[in-house]
């Protein structure tokens, strides 16, 4: 589907249903938005518009990382939408040419439809508001990065406040989860970070200087949640090392637990094994009370092995 909104040069806004419309009005910039297009109306990006095969090859197909790159007059941006509840990642690609900006996304995004609907309030009317639009997309798609951020780390939070000592391997197995989440949170700032430093930097779009504190604005809350996913990242660095700790401790305890067993069982299990054997000549053999004197030996052993190894402070 494809929606238009377009600013005519009386300073009206009006939305069109075709781009054949657009020679019915006296135009000074326009927003085309290709969400979810079919075959044919992808098709456009070639057969209206002459875009570099590049360009719409990378719309078409794959998932590119974002970037930005020039084609005479026409700059084309690659940018990432995230999904809040999986974190996956979907390509929003957006063509700015000298009065018109082209979106195409393969799929219905709510943070385009937001900005379509704040441009369409209040447009700008100046022949280069539709970099001003291209803006306010960017805007809305970091936007969404931070309810994703914040989600993770209300779940970091949760492990510092909660009972650490309980169920140590599933927590330890939640708190990888947690680093594998940042993980994907971090592939998408990261980039996009990146590209909004080249956006800021560029020489090749000459407007960009009339909305550069806007774009600059992008860039500090990307800058933010760079500082918001390595902070997480080095929080959950000690819950993993806090948690393995544990589980070491606990495995070590487990350890000298069954060491105290066995080393008191060692003298128990020579004394049995001394009067298992078959020999003839065993005067022990032939006491009336052999058996419950050997057993009482045992017993005081076994006791006093115990209380030796608790004055030493093995159970501590």
């Amino acid at each position: 589907m494809i929606h238009i909104l377009a600013v005519t040069s009386d300073h009206r806004v009006v939305q069109l249903s075709s781009l054949d419309e657009l020679a019915n009005h006296e135009i000074t910039w326009y927003w085309a938005d290709f969400s979810a297009p079919s075959p044919e109306e992808a098709k456009l990006l070639d057969d209206y518009f002459h875009f570099h095969p590049l360009a719409i090859e990378d719309c078409l197909y794959y998932l590119q990382r974002p970037k930005m790159d020039h084609y005479d007059d026409v700059h084309f941006l690659v940018l990432h939408a995230i999904s809040q509840e999986t974190l996956e990642i979907q390509e929003v690609d957006l063509f700015i040419g000298p009065n018109y900006l082209v979106s195409y996304h393969q799929h219905p995004r709510r943070e385009v439809e937001r900005a379509w609907e704040k441009v369409l309030q209040k447009p700008r009317r100046e022949k280069h508001g539709c970099l001003h639009a291209a803006y306010v997309i960017m805007d809305e798609l970091v936007d969404e990065y931070f309810p994703a951020a914040q989600a993770i780390e209300d779940q970091i939070l949760e492990f510092e406040t909660g009972p650490l000592e309980q169920g140590t391997q599933q927590k330890l197995v939640q708190v990888f989860e947690i680093r594998n989440k940042l993980l994907k949170l971090r592939k998408t700032v990261v980039p996009m970070r990146e590209l909004l430093y080249r956006v800021l930097n560029t020489q090749r779009i000459e407007e960009l200087k009339h909305y550069h504190h806007f774009f600059t604005d992008i860039y500090d809350h990307l800058l933010k949640l760079s500082e918001i996913v390595d902070s997480n990242r080095d929080m959950t660095s000690d819950l993993r090392d806090h948690y393995m700790s544990l589980s070491a401790n606990r495995m070590n305890t487990i350890m000298k637990t069954l060491t105290v067993i066995t080393v008191i069982f060692m003298p128990l299990t020579f004394i049995a094994g001394i009067y298992g054997m078959n020999f003839v000549n065993m005067p022990e053999l032939t006491w009336h009370n052999g058996y419950f004197g050997v057993l009482i030996v045992m017993a005081l052993l076994a006791v006093g092995m115990y209380a030796w190894f608790k004055v030493k402070g093995w159970f501590d």
